[in-house]
């Protein structure tokens, strides 16, 4: 690419892996079209990303990670830097201290005066910044379109702004499918998700609501990206571009290539010597995502159902063995693999042996499966999940495990019942059909890397004026 064609864009995601990482691959594709990146993130989240920066990558030395510590927060241990490290009811802390960074962040951008800024929802108070240094930024949400359009824009949903508590509907308004939605749609949270998904909304701990977070991130920016594509949501793009009445560029499904390091990992080849001895498209592998929490019991009535449905798996557990119930591991050795800690994610998925995924719904999970045309058995779990696998069932994408109403429990029946239907069963085959379809988009490089030079495209044209 020419120098006047090189921008160079400033990434700030949020300090959760399901942001960090689509922020990552977003910066990759733009530095493969010559694009200069500085990505902004803490010292031990830029550790735990330099693996999935490839050393044979072209690009690599158009990214430079920009190390910024995390203000101090009585509230947090010294090395929770990310979600991930800790507890749902502590991440209030975490966004405290994350919006100490807006002085770090603003003398960076006064020194390097980039000519894009892309920022996640939670830096509320980067686009005044922006605007005070004349630099354009886009918001890019990393969820899907039709999360985004159940909750509509700012002025239907997220009311209010400071330390209150009107900046959120009330739960039971979720449970019908938004009036603004013009077309049929089964969206809708169900009775029993309302702990899970809004228990941990805080209001009081970090100083300002998220509601506050995306209402000022979505009204401050020149347009917005996503991570999404005509292919899959068609209909909710169109209407997420009505309803937020500013510019929505698709940048594709960003599916991340397996890390080159895998390969060569010890776990790694002990993992695909028991892959390569099964019948193709015989093993569901089972990874809920690192920060949902399950009870034991969930785990019991998980691990009878995997048992009773007589089906080989490879399960990913985060939680020790002891949660297991007894016996369970003698009694499916040979039949079962049993993780306890890291795990190839995407070589396992892609594996000819395996043919299902039950997964917790998680945008990048979904992508991730589908991009080797796994088909799903769908177990939300918390967040934007129960959207997301509706959005999935209404599309024949996958099946979701049937659950109480009254709790939200589901059992081992339910559980055995889901994976024979997805991984055996003859009514089922229209999943596994609809999962290679699926491939031609979701793992379709090609395709997906149109979506980011359209994207590159538009930023070039649109890029910070110059002045003298």
């Amino acid at each position: 690419m020419a120098s006047q064609d090189q921008l160079h864009i400033v990434m700030v995601p949020w300090l959760a892996f399901g942001h960090l990482n689509p922020f990552l691959e977003l910066s990759k594709s733009l530095a493969n079209m010559g694009h200069r990146i500085s990505f902004i993130s803490t010292p031990r989240n830029i550790q735990r990303l330099l693996p999935n920066l490839s050393s044979n990558l072209s690009s690599s030395s158009l990214i430079s990670f920009v190390s910024l510590p995390l203000p101090k927060d009585d509230n947090l241990h010294d090395q929770a830097e990310a979600t991930i490290d800790l507890p749902a009811e502590e991440v209030p802390y975490l966004k405290r201290a994350y919006d100490g960074l807006e002085g770090p962040v603003s003398s960076f951008l006064e020194t390097s005066r980039p000519d894009w800024i892309i920022y996640d929802f939670a830096p509320y108070w980067l686009p005044a910044i922006a605007s005070r240094l004349e630099i354009p930024c886009c918001f890019f949400t990393t969820f899907n379109a039709s999360v985004n359009c159940f909750f509509g824009p700012p002025s239907s949903f997220w009311e209010s702004g400071e330390d209150d508590s009107s900046g959120t509907k009330k739960p039971r308004d979720l449970t019908v499918p938004p009036s603004w939605i013009p077309f049929p749609s089964n969206l809708a949270f169900r009775n029993y998700e309302f702990g899970k998904v809004f228990g941990t909304v805080e209001i009081k701990l970090s100083g300002v609501t998220d509601g506050h977070r995306i209402s000022s991130a979505i009204n401050g920016c020149e347009i917005m990206a996503i991570r999404s594509c005509m292919e899959v949501e068609s209909e909710f793009l169109g209407l997420f571009e009505n309803l937020f009445k500013k510019q929505v560029i698709p940048v594709g499904l960003l599916p991340p290539p397996p890390s080159p390091e895998d390969e060569n990992h010890e776990a790694w080849g002990r993992m695909k010597e028991w892959l390569d001895r099964q019948e193709q498209a015989s093993v569901v592998y089972i990874a809920l995502g690192t920060e949902a929490a399950f009870s034991r019991e969930e785990i019991t009535e998980l691990a009878l159902g995997l048992e009773l449905s007589k089906l080989r798996f490879f399960w990913v557990l985060r939680d020790p063995p002891s949660t297991l119930p007894e016996g369970f591991e003698e009694r499916t050795r040979g039949n079962g693999f049993m993780c306890f800690s890291w795990a190839p994610q995407m070589r396992i998925l892609g594996h000819p042996s395996v043919g299902g995924s039950l997964n917790h719904c998680g945008w990048s999970s979904v992508i991730e499966a589908l991009g080797v045309g796994c088909p799903l058995i769908l177990l939300p779990m918390a967040c934007d999940q129960p959207l997301v696998a509706r959005f999935l069932a209404w599309k024949e994408m996958g099946l979701e495990v049937e659950r109480k109403e009254e709790d939200g429990s589901f059992t081992r029946e339910s559980i055995a019942k889901a994976l024979r239907r997805v991984m055996a069963d003859e009514d089922g085959e229209k999943y596994r059909v609809r999962a290679r379809e699926l491939k031609q988009v979701f793992g379709n490089k090609l395709l997906n890397d149109g979506y980011v030079e359209r994207f590159s495209h538009y930023l070039k044209e649109n890029k910070r004026q110059q002045t003298s």
